[in-house]
């Protein structure tokens, strides 16, 4: 008889109800903060400063081209990176591959074919290019964007502290 009432104990079962609940609020806390990236960055910046800054509102029309140094940790041949790097070792990205100055026309017009006809005609290339970055490049960027008939450029910065 004792033994018969231990085995007819049983053990209350544990309420989930409100598990669904608690599921659903952590997903979504992690989509809104979760900031999603267009690309990876292949090289490495360093983002100068200055004093007269302003921010963009609209961002649908901007491209972006980055310029810096590629990372050591890069497993590419040393011919590819000595095709899209300059004699300074200073390299140049276009969305998620490495570019040269004579890639930029092609860059623009793809762009432009996925963007509005309003943000066509606001469009704006944002250089977002190292502190040590010589001129050259960066003049041979903007005139591959003047032939590809960019008039708006941008130059990214952060505010001197």
């Amino acid at each position: 008889m004792i033994f018969r009432n231990r085995s007819q104990r049983s053990m209350p079962q544990l309420n989930t109800s409100s598990l669904p609940d608690l599921i659903f609020t952590v997903l979504f806390f992690f989509m809104v903060v979760t900031h999603m990236r267009k690309t990876t960055i292949k090289v490495e910046y360093r983002v100068p400063q200055g004093t007269e800054l302003t921010r963009l509102v609209k961002k649908s029309a901007v491209s972006y081209i980055y310029i810096g140094k590629l990372p050591h940790s890069t497993h590419k041949t040393k011919t590819s990176q000595a095709m899209t790097a300059s004699s300074d070792g200073y390299s140049m990205q276009l969305n998620d591959k490495l570019a040269t100055p004579d890639d930029i026309a092609d860059y623009i017009a793809a762009e432009r074919q996925r963007m509005s006809p309003e943000d066509k005609q606001r469009q704006t290339v944002s250089l977002k290019a190292d502190v040590g970055t010589h001129m050259s490049l960066v003049t041979d960027v903007k005139q591959a964007l003047r032939k590809a008939n960019v008039r708006k450029i941008i130059y990214s910065a952060e505010q001197r502290k």
